[in-house]
């Protein structure tokens, strides 16, 4: 029952996307806060399992997996993972197996997944699995919300900004060639298409969201006709919604005005390279790569995955990676799939524990194991 559903609302943004106002899926998965679901009763429990793929990844990907399977059974999810180990540093990567995950991703319309390594030696392919799964899956949109934590202290506290970034095109094109030997082009594609996509899922997700100010950040003044043409594409969509405040700012600046006075900004959106940086770079304001979320969307697909996306490879094995942006990319993903309920219940049990401080990860000042602050969020679950 709760599956057609799903299906239901993925055909209706399906349709949106290539007309409408975006409809409920990327809303949906994002619509409730947690402050809205708090007071409120809890919903009644799910009465089925929902099968989503998992890719643990490289680096710490996989110890972070554990922990959201073990805080998962605690909290009895409803949810059976289909696990797949894809990398192309541990010779677990190829074709086949590619097309195993493509497969079971299509099939369950949901996935999590951790850092896929990409080596920097050139081996005859350019695009890395990470692309190729994007672009298989049309997975244009990726969203990070970037979200201080009640508790922890930063330089700027309360931050509340979303970073919406398009990731099928653009600088990762993977369209290089060496034209003359030492003499190597690279492609940046920019599309009207792929560029007013990504601006109206921006406006659409500011609309439901209650949002107020959109910025699109470019280079425009270098980059004339490629980020000019992405400019005046966001600038034509922004022209369809009176309500929101339209303004863009020059990627260079934008970094500058992050670390100087991000309060200033609410959603922003940009092409594939500038996301990357500014993704990483706004992370490092509420605590690192260990604390934030993300998500990426299609029409039809979504995949959950941490906001700042690195493998962490020197932490393997020691026990020492911070589970949080997982955990919280996990409940992110129960409620895509309408679960609201257990939703709440992992995310403010790891809220919980990081505004206790009791037990907190070598990256956020504490001494605590990776294991103990899974244990903590078991303890802290509202079951």
């Amino acid at each position: 029952m709760m599956a057609s559903a799903l299906r239901g609302s993925l055909v209706t943004l399906a349709k949106g996307l290539s007309g409408a106002r975006l409809q409920p899926l990327c809303a949906r998965s994002l619509s409730l806060t947690s402050s809205q679901n708090v007071s409120e009763s809890p919903p009644a429990r799910a009465d089925s399992t929902f099968k989503v793929t998992m890719v643990p990844g490289d680096g710490v990907g996989p110890e972070l997996m554990t922990a959201v399977k073990e805080v998962f059974k605690a909290a009895d999810v409803p949810v059976e993972f289909e696990e797949f180990h894809l990398s192309e540093v541990q010779n677990m990567a190829s074709e086949e197996k590619l097309e195993e995950v493509l497969s079971s991703m299509k099939n369950n319309r949901v996935a999590i997944k951790g850092k896929i390594h990409t080596p920097m030696e050139y081996k005859g392919e350019l695009a890395s699995y990470e692309m190729r799964l994007r672009r298989k899956l049309d997975l244009f949109a990726n969203v990070v919300h970037v979200n201080s934590l009640p508790g922890y202290s930063t330089r700027h506290n309360n931050l509340d900004l979303v970073i919406i970034r398009e990731q099928t095109e653009g600088e990762y094109s993977s369209l290089e060639h060496e034209s003359v030997s030492g003499v190597v082009e690279c492609l940046k594609i920019i599309t009207r298409e792929k560029s007013r996509r990504i601006a109206k899922f921006a406006f659409d997700y500011a609309t439901k969201k209650g949002r107020s100010k959109v910025t699109a950040v470019h280079k425009a003044n270098i980059m004339k006709l490629g980020d000019g043409l992405f400019l005046q594409s966001c600038a034509e969509v922004a022209e369809l919604y009176p309500k929101i405040k339209y303004e863009n700012i020059i990627i260079d600046n934008c970094c500058m005005q992050l670390v100087q006075n991000p309060y200033q900004f609410d959603v922003l959106v940009m092409p594939n390279l500038y996301g990357n940086i500014i993704d990483n770079l706004a992370a490092g304001l509420v605590g690192g790569a260990g604390v934030v979320p993300g998500e990426s969307y299609s029409a039809e697909y979504a995949v959950f995955e941490t906001g700042a996306r690195h493998p962490f490879a020197q932490a393997v094995g020691r026990n020492i990676a911070n589970p949080t942006a997982m955990l919280l990319t996990a409940a992110n993903m129960l409620r895509h799939l309408n679960l609201e309920y257990h939703s709440n219940m992992v995310s403010e049990a790891v809220k919980k524990v990081i505004k206790q401080g009791k037990v907190r990860t070598s990256d956020l000042g504490g001494y605590a194991s990776s294991d103990e602050f899974t244990r903590a969020v078991i303890s802290n679950l509202a079951i």
